[in-house]
């Protein structure tokens, strides 16, 4: 397909595929994908480093592997890696490659994609990896743009798509309030399916953008932003293929016959689930989770603040409302800069310049903006009965008004398009698209998260604000941080956005970014979640007692997958025969990311 045909091609749609967009927001997603196109100038990737080979496998043997893996799964479900690799973006995304690389879009890459159609070919796909020595790599639907996308860590490993064949809701329940879905199951299509039942009385909590796999964004602990935003502690329940093709049932899954799979999550004995997230210690076939009653009504609310430093009066005001559940959602609280880049104009619009878009240009676009000119911007929204909800934002209003300058919103002057409203839907359990906006501030526009965790302190808020304030004037990327407030700690998530088609902002944003990961670490912060390429140094910030807990995580490796085909590197966990082979990706590597083969 070429450039022009791809710009102009329609959305997918979701009752077309399993990946596509849901009717409502079709209109929203073309406006979205015009906006992509018309800043996009990277020219479609020729092919410098064919054949893309697994490591230590000689071409015919490897195509005598796959022949036998498509008597399997059939030979359409069998592709070679092999064409040029074409990025499309977040609604017709590649499982080819990183979509959104930081190094050289060829690092990353798998010599071939697999599509297994149950429990069982995932099985039969383990067993054929195991004979023939080929990493293996799974993804639900590979749209964890941000962390790596598809793409997997060690290059020439087989892609396990599971999304595209494994795609049913296998069961909503709507006296349990739950669900058992398959790794191809995007939040778009389960509550679409809740809403098609005519069950109103479920809510299914929706991450920033709803197209990505339920059980995806769960192993790797997402959240959303209704009070059940913390996805891994909603779940109940897995369904896992060993890296030996052993396949387990966790909790209440191990016991036949049983009826409580999905209400009781921890069975009897040791609760297992958790060596499965965030690991390659398994494929997770199948997995439970449970939906979030409606709460009899909600309104959501905007308060914005006038002043860089009223952030550490904000956060001490926020602990004792979040800890006390008055605000009842994670919440959000936003530099304006991303109020203006959530319109989804490119940052020429405002500034042409070089280097960081001055403060004084930032506030005089701000002062335009419905929202008015401000430096922090809090979302939040208040769930129940309307009584029950006057009664918390009374609370709310009261202890927001002590900032000077504060200012509650009034909604009824935002127009529809506002990105205040796509938080109240999103916080209200309806998933959108238009957090795909600030992306485009940059032409290609691409973006890689800092994520570090504290507690929720003001001084916390402050020293991490300023660090990576610090390193991005350094670098002169503009910084867009955002302040999430869980029950009990913080996550500061700060997206760096880039051109990904020039090597000189890819490298500066993977420098700083470098630099931040280490900063943190020393201040005692340590980060939830990471790209591919930082994996290896984030797990090594992680070393309390001589490394103790990744020495744990090996002797797990080791024993669950002997042969070390599943998912090599990811989280920073090698098998065996990868380790101290140049492998682990450091401050030094550079664009190198693969090691020096692996031990026979």
């Amino acid at each position: 397909m070429s450039f022009a045909d791809e710009a102009q091609s329609d959305v997918p749609l979701l009752s077309e595929k399993h990946s596509g967009i849901p009717e409502f927001l079709l209109e929203k997603a073309r406006a979205a994908k015009s906006k992509v196109f018309e800043t996009r100038t990277k020219p479609k990737a020729t092919r410098n480093r064919l054949p893309t080979l697994p490591h230590g496998i000689e071409e015919q043997v490897f195509v005598d592997a796959l022949s036998e893996l498509g008597k399997h799964l059939g030979v359409d479900n069998v592709e070679r890696n092999d064409k040029p690799l074409r990025d499309g973006w977040y609604m017709e995304h590649p499982n080819t490659h990183d979509l959104m690389a930081v190094v050289d879009e060829e690092e990353f890459v798998p010599s071939a994609m697999v599509y297994p159609g149950s429990t069982e070919e995932v099985q039969q796909i383990v067993l054929w990896a195991n004979k023939y020595q080929i990493p293996i790599s799974p993804i639900s639907m590979g749209r964890n743009l941000g962390y790596g996308g598809a793409a997997p860590r060690v290059r020439g490993s087989v892609l396990i798509d599971l999304g595209k064949r494994m795609n049913k809701i296998l069961d909503i329940s709507p006296e349990d309030y739950t669900c058992l879905l398959e790794p191809g199951v995007s939040f778009f299509a389960l509550y679409e399916a809740v809403k098609a039942k005519g069950y109103d009385h479920l809510w299914v909590d929706v991450p920033d953008v709803g197209g990505g796999s339920v059980i995806g964004n769960t192993v790797d602990r997402g959240v959303g932003y209704t009070p059940y935003g913390d996805h891994w502690a909603c779940h109940a329940g897995l369904e896992v293929v060993l890296p030996t093709g052993e396949v387990i049932r966790t909790g209440m899954g191990a016991l036949p016959g049983n009826n409580t799979w999905q209400t009781f999550p921890y069975g009897f004995g040791p609760y297992s689930d958790g060596i499965f997230s965030q690991s390659n210690f398994g494929i997770v076939t199948k997995m439970g989770m449970t939906l979030m009653p409606n709460p009899g009504g909600y309104e959501s609310f905007m308060y914005t603040f006038q002043k860089e430093e009223d952030l550490d009066q904000l956060i001490e005001i926020i602990r004792p409302l979040r800890i006390g559940n008055i605000l009842e959602n994670v919440a959000q609280l936003r530099h304006v800069k991303q109020t203006i880049a959530a319109n989804g104009n490119p940052r020429t619009d405002f500034y042409k310049g070089d280097g960081i878009i001055p403060d004084d240009v930032v506030h005089k676009v701000a002062a335009t903006l419905p929202t008015g000119d401000h430096t922090w911007a809090y979302y939040g929204m208040s769930y129940g009965p309307p009584h029950i909800r006057q009664y918390k934002l009374d609370i709310i209003d009261t202890e927001f008004k002590k900032v000077p300058g504060a200012r509650r919103i009034d909604p009824s002057t935002l127009p529809p398009d506002e990105y205040f409203w796509a938080r109240d839907r999103i916080a209200a359990g309806i998933p959108d698209i238009h957090e795909l906006r600030w992306v485009n501030w940059m032409p290609n526009g691409a973006h890689i998260a800092f994520s570090p965790v504290s507690p929720i302190r003001g001084a916390d808020a402050k020293k991490l604000y300023e660090l990576a304030k610090r390193r991005h004037d350094e670098f002169g990327i503009d910084l867009f941080p955002a302040f999430c407030v869980g029950l009990r700690e913080m996550h500061l998530i700060v997206e760096l956005v880039y051109d990904r088609a020039n090597p000189k902002q890819r490298k500066d944003v993977l420098e700083c970014l470098r630099h931040l990961v280490d900063d943190a670490a020393a201040c005692g912060y340590g980060e939830y979640r990471t790209h591919l390429v930082l994996m290896d140094q984030v797990a090594g910030t992680y070393n309390w007692n001589d490394g103790a807990l990744m020495k744990f995580h090996e002797t797990l490796k080791d024993a669950l997958d002997p042969n070390g085909i599943m998912a090599p590197g990811r989280c920073g966990i090698w098998p065996k025969k990868y380790r101290n082979r140049g492998w682990e990706i450091t401050k030094e590597s550079g664009e190198k990311t693969q090691g020096n083969g692996v031990a026979q």
